[in-house]
């Protein structure tokens, strides 16, 4: 059976994107899967899968996101949320946070060739959020919830909030965070819930979350 391209998966998932877009997540993805080839980006490597989990998680994180806020994306990877997220959400000001050398080289080049209006910290996000403030930062994929909220433990007021993607686990991983005293002040909650799409048929039906952080106010 012939592998679905971007617009049937698009379509299976009633999915609707500008030409530019399409084009755009296109091109994203020919550059990621070559890259891929050699260094460790991502296991979602034909348009079903990208369209079905990482495209879907993106535009899940979008409808969390108001207009024009300035976002950072904590550990970005392979470009999965950040660049998805600039591509189909032109009115943010995304900055993308990658300590490992190989992976930012690889956003870097990704950047000037699509031409996006991105920022690129080969960093830490200790350190950018020393400096920097967003409204908002973003992680997927990144790491368990106590060492995303031991990044941020002392930056809540340049981070204001975190979104995080994680399965159906996702309050272990916060009951983890409170025995480390990691969530002192802090409101967590789900602010998203969805299907874990899956390609594979035999799979088991679960679902995505993403969890919301920020600083209780008073």
């Amino acid at each position: 059976m012939e592998e679905p391209n971007l617009k049937a998966s698009l379509e299976a998932h009633e999915i609707q994107l500008s030409t530019k877009q399409t084009k755009l997540i296109r091109q994203y993805c020919k550059m990621l899967w070559e890259a891929n080839q050699n260094v460790n980006l991502t296991r979602h490597t034909d348009f079903a899968t990208f369209v079905a989990r990482d495209l879907a998680d993106v535009l899940k994180l979008s409808q969390l996101l108001p207009e024009n806020q300035e976002i950072l994306d904590i550990g970005s990877g392979g470009g999965v949320p950040g660049v998805v997220l600039a591509l189909v959400r032109p009115d943010l000001e995304i900055s993308l946070c990658e300590s490992v050398g190989k992976k930012a080289a690889v956003l870097k080049s990704m950047i000037e060739k699509l031409e996006l209006p991105v920022v690129l910290y080969h960093d830490r996000a200790e350190k950018v959020l020393q400096d920097m403030r967003f409204d908002a930062c973003v992680a997927r994929a990144v790491g368990p919830m106590w060492k995303l909220l031991t990044w941020l433990d002392e930056s809540w007021l340049n981070a204001h909030r975190l979104l995080a993607f994680k399965g159906p686990r996702w309050a272990e991983e916060v009951t983890e965070a409170k025995s480390r005293g990691l969530t002192k002040g802090l409101i967590i909650k789900p602010v998203a819930k969805y299907p874990l799409h899956s390609t594979d048929q035999d799979a088991e039906a679960l679902n995505s979350f993403i969890i919301e952080a920020k600083r209780a106010i008073g």
